[in-house]
């Protein structure tokens, strides 16, 4: 029973769903070093989630410190890889090395979008954003966070095994 139920919720997920094509942009690593954001979301067939975020924003923060617990397990049995990407403008881009490291971070690939390229490419306005991408489209788009969205998250995610 619970296979069909995994089965039809992954269905009904990948039916109301459009595949998009990733958007072309750089992106710095926390040393200063640019990156085309197409290469550094590949992870062949496993899937990666992309978390925009900010220093400045709580729901951002509290998500993913959610993700921080539970993501060495999902990243064991899915292969998943997380990116978050720091929305920072040039007058709070000092904080994100400093949050990063403060908060245990360490897990995670952290870069910054900071000409703003693929803040406007996927139209986002608000952040925390997230985006789930797998074999090269974006699967699944989310705006906001609310404690225990990580569980859906994690369905999936499992979905895309």
């Amino acid at each position: 029973m619970k296979i069909f139920v995994l089965s039809l919720t992954g269905w009904l997920f990948f039916s109301f769903v459009t595949l998009s094509p990733l958007p072309e942009g750089e992106i710095l690593d926390l040393k200063a070093n640019t990156h085309k954001f197409t290469q550094v979301v590949e992870n062949g067939d496993k899937p990666v989630i992309v978390s925009f975020w900010a220093t400045w924003c709580v729901p951002c923060i509290k998500e993913l410190d959610a993700i921080s617990e539970v993501y060495p397990d999902w990243q064991e049995e899915t292969g998943v890889k997380l990116i978050a990407i720091s929305v920072d403008d040039e007058k709070t881009a000092r904080r994100i090395k400093p949050m990063v490291n403060g908060r245990g971070w360490t897990d995670y690939e952290i870069y910054h979008d900071y000409k703003g390229e693929l803040q406007r490419a996927l139209h986002i306005t608000s952040v925390p954003y997230l985006i789930v991408i797998h074999k090269g489209k974006i699967v699944y788009k989310k705006n906001s966070y609310t404690p225990g969205s990580e569980e859906k998250l994690y369905e999936i995610i499992q979905n895309l095994k």
